[in-house]
């Protein structure tokens, strides 16, 4: 919940494109029911194009090393009665504080002279201890003093005499903190609402940040109720779980009028789950199955209908999770805040979700009606709450199933299972592979040093959810359900573990006997859970052997290095075209004797159909021949989205060393009949990562990929291109398109399909003629771009003209700092990285853009080059080095010897230390550009071989 960006990692743009939002959108509010309580940040940015699951906005600064300290269990807190005052006006200057009073009834489990609890950055006002909550007057236990601890971020409250096991106590402390605008805890953040500038308060306490707020027992499994009083100024609405019961007046010491708003009493839920929002915003409403919702958001927003959709589908989303779980939605109302600033993409807090403004927002003036807002994939609330951190994906992954489950019922036209292979499944396998984490942590680990936040990634979200889907694949559906319905029933305002789960799912299992396991559930999903990375599995036709091993990088590791590792794998399969029933891998090496095939080419075997396990899949040169002739006779016969994994493997497993490239390559030769653009799109960015065009344009592979790929596009791309032409609307509802037909476009026009450029200028004129004339946002970032590139200054300076208009949305911003970077003209692209110099005209944000975007353009590296040497001593100066190291990087894919790399430090001024930095990250650098050059050296053999073919 708060803090990676889940789910689609979809690119700004493509984010911002119709279908994707509208994906993300049913997506987010979908596991509202089932698991009521996870996290995930949104980038500021949406994620890297095709998922890169990504990503979103930088994760929140880790808590201390030592703030995962665990509580002592002598107190079991019960109920929390808590007032926070944040003292904020309206157009006040900062700095800004708030203040607190928290009486925290708690039961003694063991006798104690002391009470430790969490509180972090937080100043004490007094604190006392009484029996209670109904004992007789006077009934106090003396406090002797209150200590903080700041290393492990706890307060322990000495007592002169003992709490006794089994009496109920009372602690009573006021507080006061510091508000600030970092955005974790509680904060405070400024905006522009109609003109006027404003201010507003809102929390984000996941995971260890309700701490900083109010001194609580800040820990997943401590939950309580909470009655909740905040106290604000009188033009403010307050905002909390519950719905308000109580809007009564108070004077400060100075007289001045305060409003106090009273919150019901909440149900049991985590102190990370205590939400507040405290701002002018209006709200759309509506109720659904007697659940107010209600969408919060600036005025303007509101009343130029932004927040519409998001209205009208929560709802909806609601009633089906709640039908198919069986579980009612235990909250009176819910409301979802559009904070214009805000580091996670979207919080899921008991009956107050908060999301970034773009991702709740549908804006009705884009061309494509499915833009329908970036909710960056979100869930809700918290009904079964993991135990302890170290099971954080329990509630992930469990979640993230569910969202991709629930939005075909919103929107059947999705394909959700492709979808959810390009977005969660595919890059998710990319990250596993050089990340050495299991999804469950140990308890211990996690005790330690161990960052929480570093919890928060794509292991968790993305990893959780694809075993997730492949635990529900091999049980089916209709027992997963059930399995999940019991677990949620026994743990409902409780905690959980995986086993926990395991143990339900075990139950079902044991009382059918349809589905047979080869193993206890315990047994089989450890496998997947416990242990670091995944199974590359072979399979070796002539003798039916499939061999398992940890998918690793050969070329990085040395053969010393030894990786037992073994995993009870399901293997879907598929012989000739006809699927076959399923089976299991249980040890690191089985012979299958119906999986031996004959000496006909047309028999062939496909493991991992639809890409139902978690593992990628190594065939022998026998049957990868077999399906690149069957690919090029009949590419209909293995499913769309096992050619997708097909490919996808076969490229990963030349990248880390299993086979050669020339193997991959074979299986592109049948592209010319594929349809598919998500296909597509994971070949081009294999054979074409964006960061490397220009690189590649400089290597003789470049005129040998142009023919073999342009030969093989043309079909796919003039497809498309008519619509662009003739009803680009049409495209609306092709999601594929919405997300990945621009990669298509600039392909074709970085390789000179002059169809493509000419389309580009004639779409760049239409908008030159005619401002009020919008390119398609789903190709906006191409055609500007090579409008710009096969133009003269007249374009350059009208792309010049457009950004600097007053009207111009951030998003169109970012479209033209990049298109002018695409100018063909040395001296434009020179004027251009010296306007990026003048204070008036850009931002320090934007000059390192404009040199990153320049360096990174066949003609535009040297041009950056010379720029950023002749004036190192004034960039220095004017933007810090690390502007400089953003630079380096950028064009340390160019450098290829020593003394390009000396060359760099001709006009630097800088510390040793800086020097050293540099130094190494250019050298890993060329290191990196030597074995790409090799690699380049074999696909340009490989394709003069096959140019023809």
């Amino acid at each position: 919940m708060g803090t990676r960006g889940r789910g689609l990692y979809v690119g700004r743009r493509a984010a911002a494109a119709g279908a994707a939002l509208l994906l993300a959108l049913l997506v987010a509010l979908l596991a509202l029911a089932a698991l009521y309580g996870r996290c995930r940040q949104e980038a500021a940015t949406p994620p890297p194009s095709p998922r890169a699951p990504g990503p979103a906005a930088p994760p929140p600064p880790a808590p201390a090393a030592g703030s995962v300290r665990r509580l002592p269990r002598h107190l079991l807190p019960l109920h929390y009665d808590l007032e926070l005052w944040p003292r904020v006006r309206p157009g006040q200057a900062g700095p800004f504080a708030f203040t607190g009073q928290v009486n925290i009834t708690v039961r003694c489990l063991q006798d104690t002279d002391t009470a430790v609890l969490h509180s972090a950055g937080l100043r004490s006002r007094g604190a006392a201890a009484v029996r209670g909550p109904r004992s007789e007057p006077g009934a106090a236990v003396e406090v002797a003093g209150l200590r903080q601890e700041e290393a492990g971020e706890v307060a322990v409250l000495e007592l002169r005499g003992r709490l006794r096991a089994g009496h109920r106590y009372v602690l009573q402390l006021g507080f006061q903190g510091r508000l600030e605008e970092d955005l974790d805890g509680l904060f405070l953040t400024r905006y522009t609402d109609r003109g006027q500038s404003r201010m507003l308060i809102a929390s984000q306490m996941e995971p260890t940040y309700a701490r900083r707020v109010y001194p609580c027992f800040d820990e997943p499994a401590m939950k309580a109720t909470f009655n909740i009083r905040i106290i604000h100024d009188p033009s403010y609405v307050a905002l909390s779980n519950m719905p308000a019961i109580d809007v009564s007046e108070v004077k400060d010491e100075n007289g001045s009028l305060w409003t106090v708003t009273t919150f019901n009493t909440s149900l049991k839920m985590s102190t990370y789950l205590t939400a507040f929002v405290i701002c002018d915003f209006d709200y759309v409403t509506r109720t659904e199955r007697g659940n107010e919702i209600r969408i919060w958001a600036r005025k303007e927003a509101v009343k130029n209908g932004y927040v519409d959709y998001a209205l009208n589908i929560t709802g909806q989303i609601f009633s089906f999770l709640e039908d198919i779980l069986n579980v009612s939605y235990p909250l009176p109302k819910t409301d979802l805040v559009a904070l214009p600033d805000f580091g996670a993409g979207g919080m899921e807090n008991w009956g107050l979700m908060i999301f970034q403004e773009t991702s709740l927002m549908h804006l009705p003036r884009d061309e494509f009606t499915s833009r329908k807002a970036m909710i960056a994939l979100i869930w809700f609330g918290n009904l079964v709450t993991m135990n302890w951190w170290n099971d954080l994906w329990l509630n992930e992954g469990l979640a993230s199933y569910f969202e991709y489950l629930g939005a075909t019922f919103v929107e059947p036209k999705l394909s959700l299972d492709k979808i959810f292979y390009a977005h969660v499944v595919q890059p998710v396998l990319r990250e596993d592979s050089e990340i050495a984490r299991s999804l469950s942590e140990s308890e211990d680990k996690i005790k330690g040093s161990f960052s929480l936040m570093s919890l928060f990634d794509n292991i968790t979200y993305s990893k959780g959810a694809s075993i997730t889907w492949m635990l529900s694949g091999f049980l089916t559906e209709k027992l997963f359900i059930r399995a999940l319905t019991s677990y949620l029933k026994e743990f409902s305002f409780s905690n959980a573990n995986q086993d926990d789960l395991w143990n339900h799912i075990q139950m079902v299992v044991d009382a059918q006997d349809e589905v047979q396991l080869p193993a206890p559930v315990k047994q089989i999903m450890d496998s997947w859970t416990c242990q670091n990375g995944f199974p590359v599995v072979t399979l070796n036709l002539t003798t039916g052997t499939i061999r398992q091993e940890q998918f690793f990088n050969k070329n990085n590791r040395k053969s010393t290095d030894s990786y037992n590792n073994t995993w009870i794998v399901p293997i879907s399969w598929m012989r000739n075209g006809s699927s076959q029933p399923l089976t299991w891998l249980d040890k690191s090496s089985k012979m299958f004797p119906e999986m031996q095939v004959s000496e006909s080419e047309y028999d062939w075997i496909l493991l991992n159909v639809n890409l139902s396990g978690y593992y990628r899949v190594n065939y022998d040169q026998l049957n990868l021949k077999r399906l690149a002739r069957l690919l090029e006779n009949d590419p209909k016969a293995i499913p769309a989205v096992s050619r997708f994994q097909l490919i996808d493997d076969v490229f990963a497993l030349a990248d880390f060393g299993y086979v050669p490239i020339e193997t991959a390559l074979e299986l592109t030769k049948y592209l010319a009949r594929e349809d598919e653009l998500f296909i597509w799109n994971v070949v081009l960015l294999n054979l074409i990562p964006d960061n490397l065009e220009s690189t590649l344009k400089s290597h003789e592979v470049y005129p040998l990929l142009k023919k073999y790929l342009l030969k093989r596009m043309l079909p796919i791309y003039h497809y498309y291109a008519g619509f662009i032409r003739q009803n680009v609307d049409a495209l609306e509802d092709d999601y594929f398109a919405q997300v990945y037909l621009e990669k298509l476009l600039a392909t074709a026009c970085w390789l000179g399909l002059q169809d493509c450029l000419d389309l580009s200028s004639e779409l760049f004129a239409k908008w030159r003629d005619n401002p009020e004339y919008k390119i398609p946002l789903l190709i906006r970032r191409t055609i500007c771009c090579y409008g710009v590139a096969v133009g003269s200054d007249k374009e350059w300076n009208f792309a010049w003209e457009m950004y600097n208009h007053t009207d111009s949305v951030e998003e169109d911003e970012d479209i033209l700092l990049y298109a002018m970077s695409c100018a063909k003209e040395s001296w434009l692209l020179y004027r251009y990285l010296q306007y990026g110099l003048t204070d008036t005209l850009f931002s320090s944000n934007c000059t390192s853009v404009i040199i990153s975007h320049v360096v990174t353009k066949d003609i535009g590296h040297h041009i950056a080059w010379e720029f950023v040497t002749e004036n190192w001593p004034l960039l220095s100066q004017g933007y810090g080095h690390e502007l400089l190291h953003d630079v380096l990087k950028a064009m340390g894919r160019f450098v290829k010897t020593d003394v390009q790399i000396q060359e760099v430090f001709y006009n630097a001024t800088l510390e040793e230390d800086e020097r050293e930095a540099i130094t190494m990250l250019l050298e890993s650098a060329k290191l990196e550009n030597i074995e790409r050059r090799k690699l380049l050296i074999k696909i340009a053999s490989w394709l003069d071989k096959n140019i023809d073919d």
